[in-house]
């Protein structure tokens, strides 16, 4: 079968009951999708589906290619003909209300769970809207327990209880959640206003529970935005998921006074609870606290490093190269060549070659006499 035809868009239709219509419904798919049986996906669901999916679908294979971000699922919701509608709130208490009520029910109790029975999505759900739909996703962190984990509002037409409603519940979260904000200088007068006026509230909160980031865009007009946001607010929210960088590196893993072993362990853990991905380690991961501990000299972390690698990567020469290492470093010069010399029947590795390996066993028997 052809690479990406799974990553190509599925169109459905879905009967609410909430709304008493059938609702258009846009699908994108991971690549691997059919060929993963095991795998679970994070959820994006996208409101104003019929033009901001392509951006937000997009955005997300673009990056997952090139693994900075998880694969997900991204349903974008057909409000082409209903977004007023969709968006109504009460002009006593700024909630939802008719209309608006009917579709927030639509895409907690119908939408979410029919894609979540149908497809393998896991419990990490983002929701993103634009406009009035941003104001609108808001309602959905101001429930007892969210239903989505990630929020995306891009110039939000907000509700005008809504600048008291946010900041008073992001304060009390109980639960880790990450919120972007984004305006443009382009946007109109009310929308600049009230954004800044929530950014300055959300700036102020100590919460350990919140990730939250803003952009303030200057140039792209209300209706560019997204295609400005959306890039930002991926590579904010995974942030965590990315491989290690050159600035991770030389500013955070160099200079930890803890073993930079359990950082890579924590870091990994990380991903698992908060995307509900078991991931395993990057090779090239394994290679930068490989680098970090031979750089400060600090060889007794290798024999952890070793048996880490040695689970993700059991029939490869990476776990025996740093446990070789440990022995070499530690003063046990014999159990290191004998590493080195049993490893050759091991596939080559990060670098790591059968060569290389025979060669460190031989200038150590040289160096020793054995």
């Amino acid at each position: 079968m052809p690479m990406g035809v799974f990553s190509q868009v599925k169109f459905e239709t879905i009967q609410s009951s909430k709304l008493e219509e059938k609702r258009e419904i846009k699908i994108q798919l991971p690549e691997d999708y059919e060929n993963n049986i095991d795998k679970t996906y994070p959820l994006f669901i996208v409101l104003d589906g019929d033009y901001m999916f392509d951006t937000v679908a997009g955005n997300v294979k673009y990056y997952s290619y090139w693994d900075d971000m998880p694969e997900a699922i991204v349903v974008g919701v057909s409000q082409l003909n209903s977004r007023y509608d969709d968006s109504v709130y009460s002009e006593q208490n700024s909630l939802p209300i008719d209309t608006g009520a009917d579709f927030f029910e639509f895409i907690g109790l119908e939408l979410v769970p029919y894609i979540e029975n149908k497809y393998r999505a896991n419990k990490f759900r983002v929701i993103v809207g634009h406009g009035e739909t941003a104001n609108f996703i808001n309602y959905y962190l101001l429930k007892p327990k969210p239903l989505f984990q990630s929020y995306i509002a891009i110039s939000p037409e907000l509700a005008p209880n809504m600048i008291d409603f946010l900041p008073s519940t992001l304060e009390v979260l109980k639960s880790k959640i990450f919120y972007y904000l984004a305006n443009t200088n382009n946007d109109s007068g009310s929308i600049k206003k009230m954004s800044q006026v929530l950014n300055k509230d959300i700036v102020a909160i100590e919460n350990p529970n919140l990730d939250y980031r803003f952009d303030a865009f200057e140039g792209p007009s209300h209706y560019a935005v997204p295609t400005h946001a959306i890039p930002n607010a991926l590579e904010k929210m995974f942030k965590v998921y990315e491989p290690i960088s050159k600035k991770e590196y030389k500013e955070i893993i160099l200079e930890l006074e803890i073993s930079p072993v359990l950082y890579l362990q924590e870091k990994y853990q990380n991903i698992e609870d908060v995307f509900g991905i078991s991931k395993k380690i990057r090779i090239n991961d394994y290679r930068a606290i490989s680098s970090a501990i031979e750089k400060n000299e600090t060889y007794e972390y290798y024999e952890e490093l070793s048996k880490m690698a040695r689970k993700d990567y059991p029939d490869t020469l990476l776990g025996e190269f740093y446990m070789a290492r440990f022995y070499e470093e530690t003063g046990e010069p014999k159990r290191a060549m004998k590493t080195y010399q049993a490893a050759y029947s091991l596939d080559e590795i990060a670098g790591v070659t059968v060569d290389d390996m025979q060669d460190r066993a031989a200038l150590i028997k040289e160096d020793f006499g054995y």
